[in-house]
């Protein structure tokens, strides 16, 4: 029997796990960022309403593009299931 194929790490050296938890902490920043610019605006700590605007969007397209990412990875994952061995 051959024994399990190991994880190797990509170019910078880290392995897909570090990289996507890497990428939720990052949209968790950007999520926790916009809310508080709104919540600034909001009190009037700050009346930069594009500074809202682009932090939110950031948020956004971050929170989007990881919820392709996990798309892709349950698509992945459901055609090796149904894998004949």
């Amino acid at each position: 029997m051959k024994a399990p194929p190991q994880a190797t790490p990509g170019v910078d050296g880290k392995d897909f796990k570090s990289l996507l938890m890497e990428s939720i902490n990052e949209v968790n920043r950007l999520q926790a960022e916009a809310e508080t610019a709104s919540i600034n605006l909001a009190t009037g700590k700050t009346e930069s309403v594009d500074e809202v605007f682009t932090a939110v969007k950031k948020a956004e397209l971050a929170f989007q593009t990881l919820m392709q990412i996990q798309r892709k990875l349950l698509d992945a994952y459901d055609e090796i299931k149904q894998m004949r061995v």
